[in-house]
């Protein structure tokens, strides 16, 4: 069972290089910076699924990609290794520190996507019980996904510190 979490963890943080690279700077960055048809894609889906947060970010959720692009970014290329080979002990306490960063900023996300009032908002937003759901279920492995990390670090056998204690 530890391997098939490893493989799980392995594509997830694999699948957030391009998502990050592609999709999610593009809350933050200039719009030049990327190929029309690269922002076309994410204006789609930004009207498709009525995620405001990435039609029209507000700047605390561009704060959020600013961490997520300075220091997640180049995270996931050492946690895909990681995952990839299995029992890297080392990854632990950084997994830790990943893990629970992310689930805690999901918490004011999905409070803007559950209780926000998207009436007024110059971009359509969720507005109905299952739109809200339905972008919800987009962020979601964001916030599951790091929790089962949490949870495999810290009571795993496979990944805590064996201590060595000398007797006299």
């Amino acid at each position: 069972m530890a391997r098939v979490l490893e493989w799980v963890f392995f594509l997830y943080f694999a699948s957030h290089i391009p998502i990050t690279v592609l999709f999610d700077s593009q809350a933050l960055l200039p719009k030049e910076l990327y190929p029309q048809a690269l922002s076309e894609i994410k204006e789609v889906y930004a009207r498709g699924a009525k995620d405001a947060l990435m039609a029209d970010p507000p700047i605390w959720f561009q704060g959020i990609i600013c961490v997520e692009l300075l220091f997640q970014f180049p995270f996931f290329f050492v946690a895909a290794y990681a995952f990839l080979m299995g029992k890297c002990k080392w990854i632990r306490l950084p997994v830790i520190i990943y893990s629970t960063h992310t689930a805690t900023t999901l918490i004011p996300i999905l409070t803007q996507i559950f209780f926000a009032d998207f009436s007024d908002s110059p971009v359509p937003g969720p507005a109905t019980f299952e739109e809200r759901m339905t972008l919800a279920t987009i962020y979601m492995p964001y916030l599951v996904i790091p929790l089962l990390m949490l949870f495999v670090m810290v009571f795993s056998d496979d990944y805590k510190p064996h201590l060595h204690i000398k007797s006299h």
